[in-house]
């Protein structure tokens, strides 16, 4: 008899790397002493792959699976640092567009923190595929790195949707939109004003916009004023692990990774390979993000029974592992898991919050465009290399543009405009964004006259990339240098 003809959900399990199958083993046997209606089928990622020599760390076979049963609970998978193979933990996310990733932050029953007693409970909202965790990077000169910081419209959109949808799945009354819009302007300012576009389809519940530094200040200062907060990938993560770090820390800390198709549950803590095997290892982290997954599928009954069990387990304090004991006495996986069996069934007197059903916004398969009225090809920046000042730069590229369709507008080095100078002192490099502007703006794409300018310049110097400077429907369509007037 299969799973569904049980009524019963099959689920893709990965173990992972380090304490990964020891928390999996635990999670596993709370859920089935539950009677949480899942079954698991287990797949491999993470260190043994890349030891077999698959780059992404993700087997052809482990994707099949999770493509066909579209839920996965995951422990924690081992990423390269600084060199070697892509992560598995992106390559999950990137394959199959896990574009929200949702991190709940709540105090819990007998971790005593400085924040003990504020009412920690928020969730933050984190887009997940894009940003520059798109990992698109290359290096300019031999001593200047570049990585593009990719964001769209229908990426802030639906994270922006996924937010609310949580804020009405979890009966919350406030969505915080946090971002760096003052500084970048057109990314990060991308998502401040999809924010405001969207925000008007869910008028019960607050909106307000926080730049992201003050965001992080704020966490500190008074976190029981947020509900939901929804940002971009890298202030995502950032804010997160801060989150988490009020009520405990990793150790404790689920995460839900959601798409529309496949949703991944995971611990977010690492792999702890100094403790792997010893049994030592506090599942609390992967079965709360089982919890999440049992809500997710419908299963709220169950998944309240077992929240219950764990907050009264924390709360009684007497089986707890080495990590949330005092003075680290404490006892193993095991002990602590046949406690939470123990205390199914039992109501503890933090009450776990009302659920309703996640729905989030289905995007279509197509190629995501938008026409605009009107566009305007105003420029090009050429970035070269040059070890030259930034003077003879400038009048070296005057020169080669003097009877071109360009002129030279200004010369910036690290975002710092430094010609035509502007009073100011800047450090250079050797790697010089070069602005030069038509003429005559067009709306075609002068390609001709192109390929003349940088055939013009790449007989004086080696330039890496350009980029076309466009107005969309009469706007300017980039930034200004720094001191540019």
């Amino acid at each position: 008899m299969n799973a569904a003809s049980q009524g019963k959900r099959t689920i893709t399990a990965i173990p992972g790397d380090g304490i990964g199958p020891e928390v999996m083993h635990a999670t596993q046997r709370i859920l089935e002493a539950a009677g949480a209606p899942v079954v698991f089928e287990t797949a491999e990622a993470g260190a043994n792959a890349f030891r077999k020599g698959i780059a992404t760390g993700a087997p052809r076979e482990t994707l099949d699976s999770i493509a066909t049963n579209g839920i996965v609970l995951k422990g924690p998978l081992e990423t390269p640092v600084g060199f070697g193979e892509k992560s598995a933990n992106v390559t999950l996310r990137k394959h199959f567009e896990l574009y929200a990733n949702i991190r709940p932050v709540r105090e819990l029953p007998g971790i005593r923190t400085p924040f003990t007693g504020r009412g920690i409970d928020l969730v933050i909202v984190r887009e997940n595929v894009e940003d520059v965790y798109a990992g698109i990077e290359h290096m300019q000169t031999p001593d200047v790195a570049q990585c593009l910081k990719l964001m769209t419209a229908p990426g802030c959109e639906r994270i922006i949707r996924a937010a609310f949808a949580v804020a009405v799945a979890e009966g919350r009354k406030a969505v915080t939109c946090a971002t760096k819009a003052n500084i970048m302007k057109l990314t990060e300012g991308m998502m401040k004003r999809v924010f405001e576009r969207v925000g008007p389809d869910y008028p019960a519940i607050a909106q307000d916009h926080i730049i992201i530094d003050n965001c992080a200040h704020q966490l500190v200062l008074a976190p029981e004023r947020f509900d939901v907060i929804v940002t971009s990938n890298m202030n995502g993560d950032i804010i997160s692990d801060l989150a988490a770090g009020l009520v405990g820390g990793l150790g404790i800390a689920p995460s839900a990774n959601l798409g529309d198709r496949v949703a991944m549950f995971e611990a977010v803590h690492g792999s702890a390979p100094q403790i792997a095997g010893k049994g030592l290892a506090n599942p609390t982290a992967l079965l709360s993000a089982a919890v999440m997954l049992l809500r997710h599928i419908g299963a709220f009954a169950v998944a309240e029974t077992i929240e219950q069990a764990l907050f009264i387990t924390l709360a009684e304090g007497r089986n707890l592992t080495g990590d949330l004991s005092p003075r680290g006495h404490g006892v193993g996986t095991a002990a602590f898991t046949e406690q939470v069996i123990q205390n199914l069934g039992r109501t503890s007197n933090a009450a776990s919050r009302a659920y309703s059903a996640l729905s989030l916004t289905p995007w279509p398969d197509a190629t995501a465009h938008t026409e605009p009225a009107t566009r305007e090809l105003v420029g090009l920046d050429v970035f070269v290399e040059s070890d030259a000042t930034a003077a003879a730069l400038g009048a070296a590229l005057e020169a080669v543009c003097a009877d071109t369709a360009f002129r030279l507008a200004g010369i910036s080095n690290r975002g710092v405009q430094v010609h035509p100078p502007t009073g100011g002192y800047t450090f250079l490099v050797d790697h010089f964004a070069c602005r030069f502007l038509l003429r005559a703006p067009t709306d075609g794409d002068a390609t001709d006259a192109i390929a003349d300018l940088l055939a013009r310049v790449a007989a004086r110097y080696r330039w890496m990339h350009i980029e076309k400077l466009q107005r969309f429907d009469g706007v300017e369509a980039f930034e200004r240098a720094q001191g540019e007037g």
